[in-house]
């Protein structure tokens, strides 16, 4: 195992990952999401769990399931809490920091950290989504 040279490695179809986050309020979930950040609703399905609600950012998704009620802890790693395990960070590249964070100020959105220059060519500003997960904004010029 490490170094890259699995045969068993994975073989990306897509050059994007996806996220999947469990909501305790769905309209407030859209709303931030589809709403605030501009995310496309691509998809509503129906699940024995609840309701999926996948949006589109580039090639990758952003399933948001609207639990019937937050799975108990399982062989499948669900906790039982909102949101990404362990609120781990998801990011967006993006090509219009300033006026995206311009926009999340007007909205009352509250920065974890504010539009950072961190490197030359490198802006990040990182902010929670109504849930509390970490969402981190990158522009990389």
């Amino acid at each position: 195992m490490g170094k890259g040279n699995n045969a068993m490695g994975l073989k990306p179809a897509k050059d994007s990952a996806d996220v999947g986050l469990l909501t305790e309020d769905i309209k407030r979930s859209l709303d931030f999401y589809e709403g605030l950040l501009g995310l496309q609703k691509v998809e509503e399905v129906s699940t024995p769990f609840g309701k999926f609600y996948r949006l589109r950012y580039g090639s990758s998704d952003v399933k948001l399931l609207d639990a019937k009620s937050i799975p108990p802890a399982d062989p499948l790693g669900f906790k039982q809490e909102p949101g990404v395990r362990y609120r781990t960070l998801m990011g967006f590249e993006i090509q219009n920091i300033s006026s995206v964070c311009a926009t999340l100020k007007e909205n009352g959105v509250v920065f974890l950290v504010p539009e950072t220059q961190v490197r030359p060519d490198t802006r990040v500003a990182m902010i929670k989504d109504p849930e509390g997960n970490i969402i981190e904004l990158i522009e990389r010029k």
